[in-house]
C-alpha cells in the first residue's frame, strides 16, 4: 500500500489512508504507552494498542475433530478453533514472534530465532472488509494452492483388509452402478502391521503400536503391487497410501538396512531407526528409499495420519504436523509436480499445503451438523480444502444409519473435497448400493458434484488470487448483517451459492426435515424445488430427502459438465445453466489440471454475459477465452439450460434460428418437463470467437411467470407420494389402481415434455387441479389413513 511517514515530537508516524500507525520513538518494547493504531470502522474511529483483547475474533480452524461429537468429546470438552485473521472488532494481530525461521538454502529448511529480543507482529486493521484482509494476509503469508483437478472428484476410503482382489471388484462395482469417482484411498492394511490388535496392542520403543507404522506392501493382499497400480491408472484412478511415520523406520521392513546404510545407522542390534524428519539427511532419505520407490510403482499421494508427538525431538518447538505438511509437499514441488497432500492442519501458514484430514469424527447428526460451520470457518485462516470423513467415522455399536449417510454425501457435494470413509467395523457400511432405498439419491448427489466441477474449480483459482476459499461464511459477503454471524450453519459456496445442509432426519409426519435459513438481501432461486425466494429475510421450508437447500442468486450462469466419470477425462461439452432472474456476468477457469504452469500464466478465463433485453428477449453472450495452456481447447460443444423457464418460440445461436427436437440434437433445442427446462444444444463451436443466444418467448407467456415458480419440487413430490400410495392401495388389494386425476397430475412433466406448447394449460390444470387430488388421496378405499396423511403433508 502506498504509505506517508511523518516524524511529530518524537512519535514516528506512517499512514496508509486506511489507517495511522503512532509508535514513539526509542521507547523499547511495544506497548500500550508507546504504540497506537488508530482506523474506522462502521464511521466510528478505533483505537488498537497492545494489550487489547480481540472478543470479536471470528475463529480459525483446529488440528482435528479425532473423537468429537459435534463440537464435544464425550466428557464435555469443547473443541478450541483458535484465532482467525479477521475479527468482527475489525482487527486482528498475529503474532509471529516465536515461531521458526527457514534457512533460505535450496531446500528451505527450518532453523531457530536468533536469540536475542525481538517482536514480530502482523495486525490486519481492515474493519469489517474481510475479504481484503484475507487477500492482505495470502501476500504476507503465500497463496493458496490449486490442488490437482481430480481431487476435485469423489474419493473412495475406508478402514478395511483389503485385498487387491477386493479393491478390482468395489471398483467395479463402483463402475458398474454409473458412480464417478476419480481417487482411492488405501488405509493402513496395504503394509505389513505384524500382527496388530487393537485389544492387545504391544508397542514399539517410542510407544507406539508395533505395525501401526510400515512401509512394506503386505504381499499376501497384493502380491504384485505395480500390476495392481498399473491397473488403477488404467481406471482413470489415482492412489493414495496411509502413513504413520512416528515409529521411524522398525527394523522388520524391506528398506530398514538400505536406509540405516544412507544415513550411517547402526543396524547391529536391529534398533528401530528413530524418527527425526527435521534433519535434512534423515528426511532425504526417507524421501528417496521408502518412498520413491512406491511412488514409481505407481502410488500418486500420501495420507499422512500422524496423531503422535506434538512436537519435534529434533528441533525444539517444531511442530510436527506443520513440518511434515511442509516438507512432503516441497518434495513433490521441488520434483515439478502439482502437489496434493492428505494431512491435518497444522497452524497458521498451513493452507499453503492442502487437502485436510479432519480426523475419526463419531457417525451422529451432531457431527455432521456441526461440520458446515468448522468447514467454512478454517476460510478464516485460508484453510479452505478439509476433507472429511463423509458418514463419518465411528458409529460405536450402531449399523450405519442410511438417512445420516444421505444427507453428510449432500453436504459433501457442497464442500470442499468429497471422501466417503469409516472405521474398520462391519457394520459400518459406505458402498452405495448397499442401501437401496436411497441409493438413487446417494448416486444422483455424486453425479452433481461432477456436473458442478468447473464452477468448482474456477472458485479454486479465485482463493488462489483472493485468499477467498470456496467454503466461506455469510459475513465475507453480508459483514452488517447480524443473521450473518448468527446463522452458523450456511455458508456461501462460491461466489453465487449459498448452501444450508440438512443435519436432521425427516419427519415421520410429512416426511421433511425443517429448516431455518437467512436469505440475505436479493433474489434467490432454490436449485431443488426451482421456487424463487426473496432476500432480507428468514424462512423456514421442509426438505425431502432429494431436496438439499441450495439457493442461486437469481440471474446466475453456472459453468457445469455433462454426465462424466472421471474429471480426468477431456471434456469436450460446456454445460451453462442460467438461473430465472435478472443480468448477470460470469467466468470460466480452466488450466491442463496437472501442472504448476496455473503460476506462471498456464491457464484461460472465459466470460458469459446474461443480459434481459427490453423486449423479454433473453441473451447470453459467451465471449473469446482469454490466455493459453497445454491442451486447450480450440473447439467445443456448449448445452445451455435453462430451468424454471418457459419453452422459447425461437432460439438464435450465432444469427442461426434453432428448432425444437424432442431428443434435442446438437443444433436444436429441447424441453425437459421434470425441470422445465429449455435445453440448447450446439455443433462444435470455436472458442476464439463469441457466441452470442438469443431465446425469445411467445407473448401469451409473458406476466405468467408465477406459475412455474416451485414446481419443479412439487413434480419430484408428487413422484414420490404417488409411489408410496401405489403399493399402499395394493397392500390389501392386488388389483386395485389409483384415480386417474392422481395418476394424471404426476405425468404433468412428460406430458408438458412431450408438447412443450400445452405447458400454460397443463400448469393451469394442474394448479386447479390439486385441491381435488388432495382430496381423491385422503379418500383412497382401504388405506392406512395414517399413511394417507403424511403424503398429503408432504405435499402442502
Amino acid at each position: 500500500p502506498e504509505y506517508k511517514v511523518a516524524n511529530e515530537n518524537g512519535w514516528l508516524v506512517i499512514s496508509t489512508g486506511k489507517l495511522t500507525l503512532r509508535y514513539k520513538k526509542d521507547s523499547g518494547k511495544f506497548g500500550s504507552e508507546n504504540l497506537k493504531i488508530n482506523f474506522t470502522l462502521d464511521g466510528e474511529e478505533v483505537t488498537w494498542q497492545p494489550g487489547l483483547q480481540d472478543a470479536g475474533n471470528l475463529k480459525g480452524t483446529a488440528r482435528t475433530l479425532d473423537g468429537y461429537d459435534g463440537e464435544y468429546t464425550w466428557d464435555r470438552k469443547r473443541i478450541e478453533l483458535g484465532k482467525g485473521v479477521i475479527s468482527r472488532g475489525g482487527w486482528a494481530l498475529l503474532d509471529d514472534t516465536d515461531t521458526h525461521l527457514f534457512d533460505g538454502g535450496e531446500w528451505n529448511w527450518v532453523t531457530g530465532r536468533p536469540e536475542d529480543q525481538r517482536q514480530d507482529w502482523y495486525l490486519l486493521a481492515h474493519g469489517h472488509d474481510y475479504k481484503q484482509a484475507l487477500k492482505d494476509f495470502i501476500m504476507v503469508a503465500g497463496k493458496i494452492p490449486i490442488p490437482p483437478r481430480f481431487a476435485f472428484g469423489y474419493w473412495w476410503s475406508h478402514y478395511w483388509i483389503y485385498s487387491d482382489r477386493e479393491l478390482k471388484k468395489l471398483i467395479g462395482d463402483i463402475k458398474n452402478h454409473d458412480i464417478p469417482i476419480d481417487v482411492l484411498i488405501i488405509d493402513m492394511d496395504w503394509h505389513k502391521t505384524y500382527g496388530f490388535r487393537a485389544t492387545d496392542i504391544k508397542r514399539d520403543p517410542f510407544g507406539q503400536p508395533i505395525g501401526w507404522t510400515g512401509y512394506t506392501w503386505n504381499r499376501e493382499l497384493f502380491p504384485e503391487p505395480e500390476i495392481f497400480l498399473k491397473w488403477m491408472e488404467e481406471q482413470n484412478l489415482k492412489v493414495a497410501l496411509n502413513l504413520h511415520p512416528a515409529s521411524g523406520i522398525p527394523p522388520m521392513e524391506e528398506r530398514y538396512e538400505e536406509f540405516a546404510e544412507e544415513i550411517g545407522f547402526d543396524t547391529s542390534g536391529k534398533n528401530y531407526i528413530p524418527y527425526a524428519m527435521a534433519e535434512k539427511k534423515f528426511a532425504e532419505t526417507y524421501f528417496k528409499v521408502l518412498l520413491r520407490p512406491l511412488e514409481q510403482q505407481g502410488v500418486d499421494f500420501w495420507w499422512l495420519d500422524w496423531q503422535q508427538f506434538e512436537t519435534s525431538k529434533i528441533v525444539a518447538g517444531l511442530n510436527n504436523t506443520w513440518w511434515l505438511n511442509y516438507i512432503f509437499f516441497t518434495d513433490m514441488e521441488r520434483r515439478g509436480e502439482r502437489p496434493l497432500l492428505f494431512h491435518r492442519w497444522g497452524g497458521l501458514g498451513n493452507h499453503r499445503y492442502q487437502i485436510g484430514f479432519s480426523g475419526d469424527t463419531k457417525t451422529t447428526w451432531k457431527s455432521l451438523a456441526y461440520q458446515p460451520y468448522f468447514t467454512a470457518t478454517a476460510s478464516n485462516v485460508c484453510y479452505g480444502y478439509w476433507s472429511h470423513d463423509i458418514g463419518g467415522h465411528n458409529p460405536g455399536a450402531v449399523a450405519t444409519e442410511p438417512e445420516l449417510y444421505l444427507r453428510w454425501i449432500q453436504f459433501g457435494v457442497f464442500s470442499p473435497i468429497l471422501r466417503t470413509h469409516s472405521s474398520k467395523l462391519s457394520h459400518s457400511e459406505r458402498r452405495f448400493w448397499k442401501f437401496p432405498d436411497h441409493f438413487d439419491l446417494m448416486k444422483e448427489a455424486i453425479q452433481l458434484r461432477y456436473s458442478l466441477a468447473p464452477y468448482i474449480y474456477t472458485a479454486a483459482r479465485q482463493a488462489y488470487d483472493t485468499g477467498i476459499s470456496i467454503c466461506r461464511p455469510m459475513y465475507y459477503d453480508y459483514p452488517d448483517d447480524e443473521e450473518a454471524y448468527d446463522f452458523k450453519d450456511q455458508y456461501m459456496f462460491g461466489d453465487e451459492m449459498l448452501v444450508a445442509p440438512i443435519a436432521d432426519p425427516v419427519s415421520a409426519n410429512d416426511l421433511l426435515a425443517k429448516k431455518k435459513i437467512w436469505l440475505p438481501q436479493g433474489e434467490w432461486y432454490e436449485w431443488f424445488t426451482g421456487t424463487k425466494l426473496e432476500g432480507g429475510r428468514i424462512i423456514e421450508r421442509g426438505y425431502s430427502l432429494s431436496e438439499i437447500p441450495v439457493f442461486v442468486k437469481a440471474g446466475a450462469v453456472i459453468p457445469m459438465n455433462p454426465k462424466i466419470d472421471n474429471l480426468q477425462e477431456q471434456v469436450d461439452t460446456l454445460v451453462l445453466t442460467i438461473m430465472p432472474g435478472g443480468d448477470s456476468d460470469t467466468v470460466l477457469y480452466e488450466d491442463d489440471g496437472t501442472t504448476n504452469d496455473y503460476q506462471t500464466g498456464g491457464y484461460a478465463f472465459t466470460c458469459f454475459k446474461r443480459e434481459n433485453l427490453s423486449d423479454g428477449t433473453l441473451k447470453l453472450t459467451a465471449l473469446p477465452g482469454e490466455g493459453r495452456y497445454d491442451g486447450i481447447p480450440s473447439e467445443r460443444y456448449y448445452e445451455i439450460r435453462l430451468p424454471g423457464s418457459f419453452p422459447p418460440s425461437q432460439v438464435f445461436v450465432n444469427g442461426k434460428e434453432y428448432e425444437y427436437d424432442y431428443e434435442g440434437g446438437k443444433g436444436h433445442w429441447a424441453y425437459r418437463g421434470s425441470k422445465l427446462e429449455t435445453v440448447i444444444r450446439t455443433p462444435k463451436i470455436n472458442c476464439e470467437k463469441a457466441i452470442e443466444v438469443l431465446i425469445r418467448y411467445p407473448e401469451e407467456y409473458k406476466g405468467r411467470e408465477e406459475i412455474l415458480d416451485g414446481k419443479i419440487g412439487l413434480f419430484r413430490r408428487l413422484i414420490t407420494i404417488v409411489n408410496i400410495l401405489k403399493y399402499e392401495v395394493a397392500r390389501k388389494d392386488w388389483g386395485a389402481t389409483l384415480p386417474d386425476i392422481i395418476l394424471g397430475l404426476e405425468q404433468t412433466p412428460m406430458k408438458i415434455e412431450y408438447h412443450p406448447e400445452i405447458i400454460l394449460t397443463e400448469l393451469v390444470k394442474f394448479e386447479t387441479s390439486f385441491e381435488q387430488v388432495i382430496e381423491q388421496i385422503l379418500n383412497l378405499p382401504d388405506a392406512d389413513k395414517s399413511v394417507l396423511e403424511r403424503c398429503v403433508r408432504h405435499l402442502k
